[in-house]
């Protein structure tokens, strides 16, 4: 089964192992392709209901229509007709969460606004399951990216000393941050589809003291899912001053994370992925012990002004007491879609949500195999279920397979794994694409 096709063929802003070391390229939606090719198409044609009212990314077969979202059985979107976007985020957004994106202009430190702010603050402790005062949330205009530097800017002075365990791209990204703020970095890589292993990691704790060790939960350029839970107790374990910092970019809101139960001390991640709003905040949740090593336990000054925790942290208590605060305008839209989003991903329990994401991507990878296809995270454990990194087969590239998907309405990414980009491509299956709203909730 394929996606429904387009009225008119779109380009496709796809990820590509020929471009830049960004790895973005623009392919067009002409073109021909191999009966090999062919067979990715139907890749996003085998989801199907689960527990949690699962939707189907594209479910039908070609038409002259486009696909349209339904945030729920009965209600229909009213988007504009478009591709259906599948690639690892931004993803596709409920019809409430963008008229929230609408909202009229309004003071950034008015009553009204100031109300919603605090309340998505308090939404966002509950998205990381944390119940401990002392911790803190920070939403701050900016991407994923922006959470790198606040922590490289914050927890790691010049000189200190950091362990980065790196699955791919962006693991190897963040060393790279970490390095500019001139922290001694030691990198741990997994074999390509793999994750490093505690026995290497408890060994590297071991033999030298660290400021902080970073984890990327879910990178993206390889779909690998990394272990938490047993992580965080080696390292308190081992290595108990050592803070444990997770890139959650695609993994909150569609992977468990269990803040203060397991012991975290930093999760930063973006607003364009599983939790469902449009590009544009950086969302950030630090423990206590965290925010005192920024403001109170540093021998240097925090070596940046906008990225600093010593800036926003009065902001951002402020704003979740409904006090008005000023350090930089934040996004009143922004803040309101991600209101809107919060509010939606709680009408049911976050088991439920992660359970969700566990049966679409079980089916996904089942459809995968079944097509004679392998996926690029090689063991079950370790595979991501809101994304899904697949190898094509020999001698078809992304090039071939991209325009024809995005020509019958699909649209999926190229790899950017340095190791094997020519190799494969990568299907998102998070948010509303994979788990429906039950019922439009509107931000107030």
């Amino acid at each position: 089964m394929e996606g429904r096709k387009v009225p008119r063929a779109p380009e496709l802003s796809a990820e590509s192992p020929s471009s830049s070391s960004a790895g973005f390229k623009t392919y067009s939606a002409a073109g021909t392709g191999s009966a090999s090719a062919d067979r990715i198409s139907l890749v996003s044609g085998h989801l199907s209901s689960s527990s949690y009212t699962a939707a189907s990314p594209a479910q039908a077969s070609v038409s002259s229509q486009a696909r349209r979202l339904s945030t729920s059985t009965a209600t229909m979107s009213s988007q504009p007709e478009h591709a259906t976007l599948l690639i690892p985020g931004p993803i596709e957004f409920d019809d409430e969460v963008l008229k929230s994106m609408g909202h009229y202009s309004e003071s950034h430190v008015g009553p009204g606004f100031v109300n919603t702010f605090g309340e998505t603050l308090t939404l966002t402790r509950k998205l990381f399951q944390s119940t401990d005062p002392s911790a803190q949330p920070y939403v701050i205009s900016g991407s994923g990216t922006l959470g790198w530097d606040i922590v490289a800017a914050n927890l790691v002075e010049a000189g200190e000393s950091a362990l980065v365990l790196s699955t791919g791209y962006f693991g190897d990204g963040f060393a790279d941050c970490l390095r500019a703020y001139g922290a001694n970095v030691t990198k741990l890589d997994g074999e390509v589809g793999g994750r490093p292993q505690l026995p290497e990691i408890e060994k590297a704790l071991s033999e030298k003291k660290y400021k902080i060790l970073t984890v990327t939960h879910v990178d993206t350029s390889t779909g690998v899912l990394s272990e938490l839970k047993n992580l965080a107790a080696t390292v308190r374990r081992v290595s108990p001053e050592t803070l444990v910092i997770v890139d959650g970019v695609c993994s909150v809101a569609c992977e468990e994370i269990a803040f203060d139960e397991w012991g975290l001390d930093g999760v930063v991640t973006a607003s364009q992925k599983a939790i469902g709003v449009p590009a544009g905040l950086s969302i950030s949740f630090f423990s206590g012990r965290a925010v005192a090593a920024a403001l109170e336990n540093r021998k240097t000054p925090i070596p940046a002004y906008f990225a600093s925790l010593k800036n926003w942290t009065p902001i951002m208590k402020n704003y979740e007491a409904k006090k008005p605060s000023y350090f930089a305008t934040p996004s009143p839209q922004l803040i309101h879609a991600l209101h809107t989003g919060l509010t939606q991903i709680f009408t049911k329990p976050l088991s439920e949500r992660f359970q969700g994401h566990i049966e679409v991507s079980n089916k996904v990878k089942k459809a995968v195999t079944d097509l004679g296809l392998k996926v690029v995270a090689t063991k079950p454990e370790d595979q991501a279920h809101a994304m899904t990194a697949i190898y094509l087969p020999d001698g078809i590239g992304a090039a071939d397979v991209l325009p024809k998907l995005a020509a019958k309405g699909v649209v999926f990414a190229g790899g950017i794994h340095k190791a094997i980009a020519p190799k494969y491509i990568r299907f998102g299956h998070m948010g509303v694409s994979a788990v429906r709203v039950p019922d439009p909730v509107h931000s107030r």
